[in-house]
């Protein structure tokens, strides 16, 4: 089971095939507010939060499903440990997921 499973319900549907991005690192964490997964782009470390599939089941119903955003790494490129600060900046946002792993894939392609 993935982490994010484990901590926001086996039958949690993230909209889209994770296996499909292997690049994006679940760093998901039930006191938060949906599951969440960091990557890296040339520029910097990124976050991708995805939130419950009915706007009711969301904190803020207001936002979209997929958000993503601008992080910070404290750690290291072996052991990084990303997060957000006052500086960090939404880049993305989407209530479906095509368009949601369009843009992922997009960005990623010109990152190499």
């Amino acid at each position: 089971m993935e982490l994010y499973q484990q901590e926001f319900g086996q039958h949690f549907n993230l909209g889209f095939d994770l296996s499909k991005f292997p690049w994006l690192v679940d760093k998901s964490w039930h006191n938060d507010i949906s599951p969440s997964f960091y990557f890296k782009t040339r520029t910097g470390y990124m976050v991708l939060w995805v939130d419950y599939e009915a706007p009711n089941q969301r904190e803020d119903s207001s936002l979209e499903r997929y958000v993503v955003m601008t992080a910070v790494n404290s750690g290291t490129d072996e052991l990084p440990e990303i997060y957000h600060d006052e500086n960090c900046e939404q880049i993305y946002s989407s209530e479906e997921a095509i368009p949601l792993t369009t843009f992922l894939t997009k960005l990623i392609l010109s990152n190499k």
